[in-house]
């Protein structure tokens, strides 16, 4: 594989961070919300830039419309705004403008609905801003607006929907810590949208500064009465969604494809968020482009394919209507914020790898040629050493488990099969605000994110069996490091016991972990067969890893054997339920009846009233936020015969965190919506 650091040199010479940047300009100038007007002229003025290149490109249109759906995933109207604007009228002495669309478009709420008028304000002050019942106690709502810090899908259920509020105005401000805290940020607005899920009426509100938000609610506690007026020209109709598709195509007769993905929706400017993801892959399929039309490097075997759609519901769209060919598509890599300026967005490169239940080759490969590129000539940020020998890069990068949130969530769903991991910067200190400007991103950055995107795909579209069987290799060498520090963990805790019971115990979690990670290492070797035929090299390098893992069980058992000459090892305790759900989770084993991402919380309102109170205990109960994560994760390893509890014990695995009693819940929750099947096991 040493070979392809020479391509990998001339796709760095071949990108511009500068030109990139320059796009993000460009596309942060469109209010680029999902299904609208200002989306497709974003959609129409990529493919413009695509085929001046000479791409193969095209506009895909997919209806957006009320009831529609693709695989689970709710379709929606098309939504267009003319105007809004939001004055404060009392008290007089206050008067002022507080919100205008057109100044600044992301202080309406996205997807509002048309409203003139005047209305009083009521602050929704309770223990939760408006998220429970409780919070409504005594407090009059009906045809007013409500200001509120709360979650606006909760709040326009039970303000809105249920006591007749007039709209919402949300002045909160989403804490990312450590790089925004409480106070941070107090002049920005914070993204926020309506979402047309069904069952949901149509509503409107606006988005105000925290410093305006702190006004106006000490006016409201000093008793004041507090009148605005409020007036949005709006309209939802049945449209169209877009998806722009270019293609760099393979010499193979058999078709296969590597997909390259960024999310082009937003509201305006929505910089790093993802009009830099956007830029970054049109800068890596343009600087392919031109070194295979120059003879730099030869035509790729694979066809390379590049997509920008709107987030989750293009992914949707696209796929939905291809399943007939997603055995073709190899693998993939979505680009989302991978513009930033670290020194101001506060964040770190990141390599998210997609969830174990599709394990594969993609994030090892992608994460060597990641390592490749600090020894590249003419990187502006990566230092030598001080005796001129070597060198290492001066920005924040590390790989990490998958957390979904982006399109990798779709691709990397088993039920779709491509495996593929995100590149991505986080924390940003201005995610989903107004400051998400095109000044808080870094040409150097979207010049490595390009760079390694395009090198990750065209090693993909050109593998053969060579380059499959290195990276095998390569694979066993990196996971030969993971069980050591695994080993050495488990070391670490077992000579720190002081009981037999809590050794052995120790002991049977290391075996059952280790059984766990050279599975999912097995699973990563078994798809390099998609690339190549290397049958026997995988048989090989499985033998390998079971052999890696074997002695560094040993190893662990001999530290323990010096503990237990002291303590006593007696047998393990057999691992027991944890609580009363996980009986009911043993015995059910769910059947997934639709492919892709199930997005539950977009049809909590078709549910009956008692259920949707029943999940919202469920999750307030939680408490920690990780449930959409467990719950993702859950759906990814029902294969049709795991038990809920052995997926609850899967995801824990993965995730460190177990819930049985919520997974249950929610596969019981899916099943009454139509999206599986629970059989008996």
């Amino acid at each position: 594989m040493n070979h392809y650091r020479q391509t990998l040199a001339a796709i760095w010479e071949a990108v511009s961070g500068e030109a990139a940047l320059q796009n993000v300009i460009d596309l942060s100038r469109f209010h680029r919300i999902q299904a609208s007007p200002g989306y497709r002229r974003a959609a129409q003025w990529l493919h413009r830039a695509l085929t001046r290149a000479g791409l193969e490109a095209e506009v895909l249109s997919y209806p957006a419309e009320e009831g529609g759906r693709f695989w689970a995933w709710p379709s929606f109207q098309e939504w267009d705004c003319s105007e809004a604007t939001l004055h404060l009228i009392a008290p007089g002495s206050e008067a002022e403008l507080l919100a205008d669309f057109r100044a600044c478009p992301i202080s309406l709420i996205q997807r509002s609905a048309s409203f003139d008028g005047e209305t009083e304000v009521v602050l929704l002050e309770g223990a939760r801003d408006g998220e429970v019942e409780a919070d409504y106690e005594g407090l009059e709502v009906a045809g007013k607006m409500v200001l509120t810090r709360g979650d606006v899908r909760r709040v326009r259920e039970l303000a809105v929907q249920q006591r007749g509020a007039a709209g919402i105005l949300f002045d909160g401000m989403r804490y990312v810590p450590p790089v925004r805290l409480q106070g941070d940020l107090m002049d920005a607005r914070q993204y926020t949208a309506f979402w047309s899920d069904p069952g949901t009426s149509r509503a409107f509100g606006f988005v105000l500064t925290p410093r305006q938000g702190q006004s106006l609610r000490r006016l409201l506690k000093k008793g004041e009465t507090v009148r605005v007026r409020a007036r949005v020209l709006a309209e939802e109709y049945d449209g169209s969604l877009e998806v722009v598709s270019a293609a760099i195509p393979g010499t193979a007769e058999q078709p296969q494809e590597i997909l390259v993905t960024a999310h082009l929706c937003h509201p305006q400017p929505s910089a790093n968020d993802n009009a830099s993801g956007a830029a970054a892959v049109l800068e890596a399929a343009l600087a392919l482009q031109g070194l295979v039309l120059a003879g730099a490097l030869p035509r790729p075997r694979r066809t390379i394919r590049f997509l920008w759609m709107p987030e989750m519901t293009g992914t949707m769209a696209y796929l939905s209507g291809r399943e007939a060919e997603l055995g073709q598509i190899v693998a993939g890599l979505n680009l989302d914020m991978v513009g930033e300026d670290q020194d101001q967005t506060g964040g770190s490169w990141l390599i998210e790898r997609p969830p174990e239940a599709m394990a594969s080759f993609a994030p090892e490969l992608l994460a060597w040629l990641r390592g490749l590129l600090p020894g590249l000539r003419g990187m502006p940020d990566v230092s030598p050493s001080h005796t001129g020998i070597g060198g290492y890069a001066l920005y924040r990068q590390e790989e990490v488990a998958f957390s979904g949130g982006s399109d990798h969530l779709i691709l990397s769903d088993p039920s779709v099969a491509i495996p593929a991991p995100m590149l991505i910067q986080w924390p940003d200190r201005f995610y989903h605000t107004s400051a998400d400007t095109p000044e808080r991103t870094d040409p150097a950055s979207l010049a490595r994110a390009a760079a390694l995107a395009a090198a990750y795909a065209y090693w993909l579209a050109t593998a053969g069996e060579q380059e499959v069987s290195s990276l095998g290799f390569l694979m066993v060498a990196r996971f030969k490091e993971r069980i050591v520090d695994e080993a050495r963990q488990a070391a670490a805790e077992v000579m720190g016991l002081d009981d037999g019971a809590g050794l052995a115990n120790a002991l049977a979690a290391l075996d059952r972990r280790l059984s766990y990670v050279v599975d999912r290492q097995q699973a990563a070797l078994a798809s390099l067969r998609s690339l190549a035929s290397v049958l026997c090299l995988v048989d090989e390098l499985r033998e390998q890893v079971e052999e890696a893992a074997r002695q560094e069980l040993a190893w662990v058992q001999q530290a323990a054997g010096l503990r237990a000459v002291h303590l006593g090892l007696p047998e393990a305790e057999p691992r027991g339920l944890d609580a009363a759900g996980e009986e009911a989770a043993r015995l059910l084993c769910p059947v997934r009846l639709v492919r892709g991402p199930v997005p539950l919380d977009q049809y909590r309102a078709t549910l009956p009233a008692e259920d949707q109170e029943a999940w919202n205990q469920r999750l307030a109960a939680a408490g920690d936020g990780r449930h959409h994560t467990l719950a993702t994760l859950a759906l990814f390893w029902a294969d049709g015969k795991r038990s809920i509890l052995e997926i609850a014990d899967l995801v824990e695995m993965e995730s460190g965190a177990r819930d049985a009693g919520l997974l249950l819940h929610y596969f019981q929750l899916l099943e009454k919506l139509g999206f599986v099947v629970l059989h008996p096991c």
